[in-house]
């Protein structure tokens, strides 16, 4: 496990960020909120999909007015979005978990006392959301749209909630590309022990947030930073969870599930091997024990994996190896070996929770 950066436990409902609790995943959705059915069936979705916070974007008083009826019918701990009015803020606070606003466009700071009043009667946390693309026209014209200037931004309204006695605070300082995002969180990460909400926004379609996202969340979390994160796709709801969830297991950061330890395609393999991995993945997904397993497809690196794994097919030619922590208890025919291998999984998986 990666050793993270100490810091501050809040609580978003029933979802503890920050401190020793795990790093929590995020979403939101895009309906119109104030399409009451519409936006519980989002958060469902979001729920199922192993979604732990949800975010609602609250542009207008329809929209504020909804969150009560939403809140009533989901389980997931929810927070308003808020941007420019800070009146709808007040309004949300009656209803939501928690609230996000941007610095950049709330306003004169009177507003933000009432934001703060608000949250305090309530004992609602909020989240600093800074962002590259609206910062305070102070900051933007000292610093530019630069890490330092989003950092400044974070660090100036840090200080204005403490001053006012409010320290249940989360960051979040989003960029839309990496090094700006990655250097921000960085910077700011030494300063105070705030929880931190990481993010890449704005990221594109699965395929370029995925890249962006493991790259610069990946970063962080293997620098110990990050207490609760979203994925921000252009796409499908489930899947900024899928790919959340996925940079989370393959950092270290929460181990969940199986590592599958594969070839790449080459002349060497010889099997099906990509008939038998995407049988496998398909016949395991129901596993979160974290176990390590591999899935060679010849002898140069078969043995060397399967000695290191918890569970390891070493395929040859037309025949196999099953092996358990590194020593071989079967020598099976092609045709036998996933089931073999699926059968020992399972096994080892069961064992551990009973252990």
């Amino acid at each position: 496990m990666i050793k993270r950066y100490p810091t501050k436990k809040i609580y978003v409902g029933n979802v503890a960020v920050g401190g020793d609790a795990p790093i929590s995943t995020q979403s939101m959705t895009y309906s119109n909120t104030h399409d009451v059915a519409a936006t519980v069936e989002q958060i469902n979705r979001l729920h199922f999909a192993g979604c732990d916070i949800v975010r609602v974007a609250v542009p207008d008083m329809q929209d504020a007015l909804a969150l009560k009826s939403i809140k009533e019918n989901i389980s997931l701990p929810l927070v308003a979005d808020i941007h420019y009015n800070y009146k709808l803020a007040l309004i949300a606070a009656e209803s939501v978990d928690c609230i996000r606003f941007n610095p950049g466009n709330i306003g004169d700071k009177s507003r933000i006392k009432e934001i703060v009043k608000a949250c305090q009667e309530r004992n609602l946390p909020i989240r600093i959301g800074v962002n590259a693309g609206s910062l305070e026209k102070e900051f933007e014209n000292k610093y530019g749209q630069t890490h330092e200037g989003m950092v400044a931004s974070a660090e100036y309204n840090i200080k204005f909630l403490e001053d006012l006695g409010f320290e249940d605070i989360k960051i979040s300082l989003k960029a839309s590309d990496v090094q700006r995002t990655v250097d921000a969180y960085r910077m700011l990460r030494v300063k105070n022990n705030y929880p931190f909400h990481l993010g890449v926004t704005e990221a594109g379609t699965l395929f370029h947030a995925t890249v962006k996202s493991s790259i610069g969340l990946g970063a962080l979390l293997l620098d110990g930073i990050g207490d609760t994160m979203r994925i921000s796709i252009t796409g499908e709801l489930e899947e900024e969870i899928n790919v959340a969830r996925a940079i989370l297991k393959d950092s270290g950061a929460m181990p969940d599930g199986l590592n599958i330890i594969s070839c790449p395609t080459c002349g060497r393999i010889e099997a099906d091997l990509v008939t038998a991995v995407a049988e496998i993945e398909k016949r395991t997904a129901h596993i979160k024990k974290p176990l390590n397993v591999s899935v060679m497809g010849c002898v140069v690196n078969a043995i060397g994996e399967a000695a290191h794994a918890d569970v390891a097919i070493a395929y040859g030619k037309g025949k196999g190896l099953i092996m358990v922590k590194g020593e071989v208890i079967a020598n099976l025919d092609e045709a036998e070996l996933v089931d073999k291998f699926v059968y020992e999984v399972e096994k080892m998986a069961n064992e551990s929770e009973e252990g």
